[in-house]
């Protein structure tokens, strides 16, 4: 079992910037890809990007050039550095692991996704 603990979410106005974090702890070693997710009020829950265990990353066109997720191996942890943050941001950002398959797989069955973290809440004002 992973463990994930996400921080570094805050309250922004629209063009700034954060960096969250995600913690992971426990049975890494058969993690082979990490992603980021995020969730508006009254919305379902949105992929934003993807980190895979060859150092790939792909990202949701609506993110595309603003985001970037990169990895502290000596930490364990996952970044996503988040720029020109604009208010349709907003919402709950996620991490999740998958354990023994890649990312291109994982985006054909997010139920491989079976950890999760407890969120942490991004809001960008206007």
């Amino acid at each position: 079992q992973v463990q994930l603990v996400e921080s570094g979410g805050g309250s922004v106005q629209a063009g700034g910037s954060l960096r969250l974090a995600c913690a992971a702890s426990g049975d890494t070693y058969s993690t082979t890809c990490m992603a980021w997710f995020r969730q508006a009020p009254g919305k379902e829950r949105e992929w934003v990007g993807t980190f895979d265990s060859d150092g790939s990353i792909t990202f949701a066109d609506s993110v595309k050039g603003r985001f970037n997720i990169s990895q502290d191996n000596a930490k364990n942890t996952l970044y996503l550095q988040m720029d020109s943050l604009k208010p349709e941001d907003t919402g709950t950002y996620y991490c999740a692991a998958a354990d023994e398959v890649r990312c291109t797989a994982a985006a054909l069955a997010p139920y491989l996704y079976t950890n999760w973290g407890q969120g942490t809440q991004v809001t960008v004002s206007s």
